[in-house]
């Protein structure tokens, strides 16, 4: 049996499988994983549509599982692997997690927290962008070909 090279690219992949499971629910096709000493200990996709809140993106749904699983509301240890660079919402919620690492996919050339505020995250976290670029803006672009 192959065992699965637990890298950057492996970790977008499990993102992008959340991110296809929105597109197939009708929400936006954001997914997210949040990974701690090299296990996914979270799941999630966009629910704005499914739970009628606009709180309710890929990123806080994943900082919420996480925070249950480790019992703590800080992800000092954890690096969340999101399909779409985080909105200016999500990011603070991460600053205010203290996430570790952040990588994303697709950058959001309109809502992006790059464009309106670069340095909200907190001040140890890193950032690795365009992670799996393609495949991620190719899912997003297709959702809204299709609602057009």
């Amino acid at each position: 049996m192959n065992t699965p090279i637990l890298n950057d690219e492996y970790f977008m992949r499990q993102a992008l499988q959340e991110a296809q499971q929105a597109f197939e629910e009708g929400e936006i096709p954001v997914g997210a994983v949040i990974v701690c000493q090299n296990r996914i200990i979270a799941r999630a996709h966009n629910l704005t549509e499914t739970l009628n809140d606009v709180t309710a993106h890929a990123e806080m749904q994943a900082v919420t599982a996480a925070a249950d699983v480790l019992g703590g509301k800080y992800l000092t240890d954890c690096t969340l692997y999101v399909t779409l660079e985080p909105c200016p919402m999500c990011a603070g919620g991460l600053a205010w997690a203290q996430l570790y690492k952040l990588v994303f996919g697709a950058n959001d050339t309109k809502r992006g927290f790059t464009l309106f505020k670069p340095d909200i995250l907190h001040p140890k976290t890193q950032i690795k962008s365009q992670v799996l670029e393609k495949e991620c803006s190719t899912l997003m672009k297709e959702f809204f070909r299709l609602r057009r």
